[in-house]
């Protein structure tokens, strides 16, 4: 058993309190804060009867001398609804923290402790610092190797464990159950019982001066809605996206058990000390055009990021094209499934059910000590198996470590 506290995401009724590790900023500041805008967090939120009616689209078979297996998508909604899949309560593990130039250490040190009086930001101009912004680096598997030294640090058992992965990968897997215009792929090695999802990033399209505007906004609101931040006019350093927490959270989806690495953006605390986590969102202000498929899109997102670790709260800041933060609204995760199911945009249980079904297809297919890729590609039609060339030497080494 691993010697790591465990901290409670989000706290459960008549839970004691336990200590928290590390020496990140969210252990001081609480007082004097003003009034908490978030309200203690209730009991984990359980899943909801589920019920669609639309048709999967089919599969066409595409020839691949790596080709080894397809999962033809052609199961409905509404099949899918009917399954009843349980999803364990995420529980928190292990954290690490990236910090300026890279280095990793196994604590909360680059934790942030999210601004109760955000809301009082309204007005504020998002551009700020964009000259001085460090973009984020693609750390490709060096990435997935600081989870497992994680692991390795923390002594943490993978016995019985079947999936390795970051939480991103399992977001693009449950967002496919609707969401089939856009393509990922991923790694999948099979160590010592274990499947260990890397990440693959696409290709992008080069990105306009707009685009990479735009996205620095999403840093921006970060920046805004936490304390302790870089503040570019006094200090002039400007927001280094490489920067970042991850929390190591074990869970249950159906019949598998999880372990994965989710990058939280900031943390508060009930009144007691008992610290949950808080996703940050940035948005375009809706008008009557585009809220629905801010509903139907952005909030499946939304949704799917927070269930999976456990994260109770997300706060959205809507800004104007011209990247001025206009409102901040808080949700509950619990409940935008409610928000949606009125509407008929999607439904969680039929992503959890379409998970299930990929994570079962997947572990059944792959073999002990092969390397695959796995991909979601035009025509959106089918996942596919596909065998690599090898394994990145991180997992190989990780595998003969433990």
């Amino acid at each position: 058993m691993s010697e790591f506290p465990m901290t409670v995401l989000p706290p459960l009724q008549n839970n004691q309190n336990r200590s928290n590790f590390g020496r990140g900023r969210w252990q001081s500041g609480y007082n004097n804060r003003g009034p908490p805008l978030l309200p203690r967090p209730g009991p984990y939120s359980q899943r909801q009867n589920y019920g669609f009616g639309s048709k999967f689209s089919h599969g066409n078979g595409r020839e691949s001398e790596h080709f080894v297996s397809e999962m033809k998508l052609t199961k409905s909604e509404e099949t899918l609804s009917r399954k009843i899949i349980q999803f364990q309560e995420p529980s928190e593990i292990a954290c690490y923290s990236r910090i300026e130039g890279g280095v990793v250490y196994f604590d909360d040190r680059s934790l942030r402790l999210f601004k109760r009086t955000v809301c009082e930001d309204v007005g504020a101009d998002l551009n700020k610092g964009f000259e001085s912004f460090v973009e984020k680096r693609d750390l490709g598997s060096q990435g997935f190797g600081d989870l497992l030294a994680c692991i390795r640090n923390k002594n943490i058992p993978l016995q019985n464990i079947h999936f390795v992965t970051f939480r991103n990968n399992l977001n693009k897997i449950l967002a496919t159950a609707y969401i089939r215009n856009e393509p990922w792929k991923m790694g999948v090695h099979k160590r010592r019982g274990v499947v260990y999802l890397d990440v693959h990033k696409l290709p992008e399209r080069p990105q306009s001066q707009l685009d990479s505007r735009r996205c620095y906004w999403g840093y921006a609101f970060e920046n805004v809605a936490t304390e302790n931040s870089t503040v570019t006019d006094i200090d002039g350093k400007g927001i280094d996206a490489n920067v970042e927490f991850c929390s190591v959270i074990k869970t249950k989806l159906g019949a598998h058990r999880i372990i994965m690495g989710a990058e939280m953006d900031c943390c508060d605390s009930t009144d007691d000390g008992r610290r949950f986590y808080v996703e940050l969102k940035t948005s375009r202000e809706l008008d009557y055009r585009t809220e629905e498929r801010y509903e139907r899109e952005k909030l499946l997102k939304f949704w799917i990021q927070s269930f999976l670790a456990g994260v109770p709260y997300i706060v959205i800041g809507f800004r104007d094209d011209a990247g001025i933060l206009v409102r901040t609204e808080r949700l509950r995760t619990k409940d935008i499934t409610q928000r949606v199911k009125m509407k008929n945009y999607w439904q969680g249980g039929v992503c959890l059910a379409f998970a299930d079904e990929v994570l079962c297809w997947l572990y059944g297919t792959v073999k002990e000590n092969e390397d695959y890729v796995l991909q979601f590609v035009p025509p959106f039609h089918r996942l596919e198996l596909l065998r690599a060339e090898s394994c990145p030497d991180i997992i190989a080494e990780h595998a003969e470590q433990i």
